[in-house]
């Protein structure tokens, strides 16, 4: 499976934001698009519309996480717009299987993300339906909070299972992921990086996402 860095415009500029895509594209695998809907998660941030202005600006694929409630009625939407990555919350989606399902049908690849707390032991029955499996290192909602430890176990975990498994399946981590955090995260067994102010925080973005990128491929 490939490393891929997948910098997260929640911490970019919106004011610049093609602007800020662009200092980052040479070193990155895909870019990670945060949906919010102030009721999954206390914040709002965007919807479909910047999915597809970003769609017109980049050619990275784009990796839409939808921390919202009732992400079936949006999936086409998002497909649309232009997403090539798509992972709803295991904890809102009460017929799972069948939402991962829509989502494959759309044309996306179907990812499910598990909140701090969750158990990865959760995924076991759709585990083979999934192209990859987002792992929260923070409490969903804001960008810029402190890598949480327990992260890595779930990696652990998933790894161990895929590998038993014989599932080609991707392992994403967001939250915290920063040139501290990422030789752990490494030896875990991820293969998707996601980091929105270790790179958009940073003086300069591009050095940054490039010196992220060098400790992957290393």
């Amino acid at each position: 499976m490939s490393r891929l860095l997948a910098p997260s415009i929640l911490s970019a500029d919106f004011s610049r934001l093609a602007e800020d895509v662009a200092k980052v594209e040479a070193s990155s695998g895909l870019l990670h698009v945060d949906v919010m809907d102030g009721h999954f998660v206390p914040n709002i941030t965007l919807g479909p519309p910047v999915v597809a202005c970003l769609k017109g600006v980049t050619a990275l694929p784009l990796d839409c996480h939808l921390m919202i409630e009732n992400p079936d009625r949006y999936l086409a939407a998002f497909a649309a717009a232009g997403a090539s990555y798509l992972s709803v919350h295991q904890e809102a989606c009460p017929h799972l299987h069948r939402t991962v399902q829509a989502i494959r049908q759309e044309g996306m690849h179907p990812g499910v993300a598990l909140n701090p707390a969750t158990p990865v032991e959760t995924l076991d029955v759709i585990l083979p339906d999934l192209d990859f499996v987002l792992v929260m290192s923070v409490n969903p909602g804001f960008g810029g909070q402190k890598f949480l430890p327990l992260a890595l176990g779930k990696i652990r975990a998933l790894r161990r299972a895929a590998t038993e498994r014989g599932l080609d399946l991707a392992i994403e981590v967001d939250g915290g992921v920063a040139r501290e955090t990422l030789p752990a995260l490494l030896e875990a067994g991820a293969d998707w990086f996601v980091a929105g102010s270790a790179i958009f925080g940073a003086r300069d973005p591009s050095l940054a996402a490039r010196s992220l990128r060098e400790m992957l491929d290393a």
